[in-house]
């Protein structure tokens, strides 16, 4: 009895371990709390962020990413915003009359909220840097209103949604 309670420990032990180093290092789960990624992503999405690729390559066009910002939440706690990273470093981006224009072509946008941007801007992405906007042009708190996102407070890479169980799958 005892040695089989011992193996039951040593198990246990060994799972919660494996499970913290994949948390800190490897993948970490976030929960999707407002409307500024919709329709892409609606509240309460269930999502695995992928924190190890950016540790081998730079965000990419089209990359859903979760950051920190200065923003805090009603607790007082640092608050995290998931955005799409529209431009990257060194990209010209323009938004004028709803469109938006990175190096001077109009993105195709079949992913957004309605079909128009709010907004003008006019930047050029300093070095590693993004331009992130939500996919809810009209509701999203973003690059439009912030400026650009430091690479380096980027947590992770939103690829897989675990919930709701009808839209499960890798996050593109």
């Amino acid at each position: 009895m005892k040695k089989e309670m011992v193996e039951w420990i040593k198990t246990i032990v060994i799972s919660v371990l494996i499970a913290l180093f994949i948390t800190t290092f490897i993948a970490r789960p976030t929960l999707v709390k407002q409307h500024s990624m919709y329709p892409t992503l609606e509240p309460n999405n269930y999502l695995i962020l992928n924190k190890v690729s950016y540790r081998f390559h730079k965000p990419e066009r089209g990359d859903i990413v979760v950051f920190k910002t200065s923003l805090k939440t009603s607790e007082g706690t640092s608050k995290n915003l998931i955005k799409r990273v529209i431009a990257v470093e060194g990209d010209k981006i323009v938004i004028e009359n709803g469109k938006v224009y990175v190096n001077g072509k109009e993105l195709n946008e079949d992913y957004i909220k309605g079909n128009t941007t709010p907004g003008d801007n006019n930047l050029v992405v300093p070095e590693n840097n993004v331009f992130v906007m939500g996919d809810n042009r009209p509701g999203s708190f973003d690059s439009r209103d912030m400026g650009t996102i430091e690479i380096d407070k980027i947590e992770g890479k939103a690829f897989l949604r675990l919930f709701p169980f009808n839209k499960i799958g890798i996050i593109n």
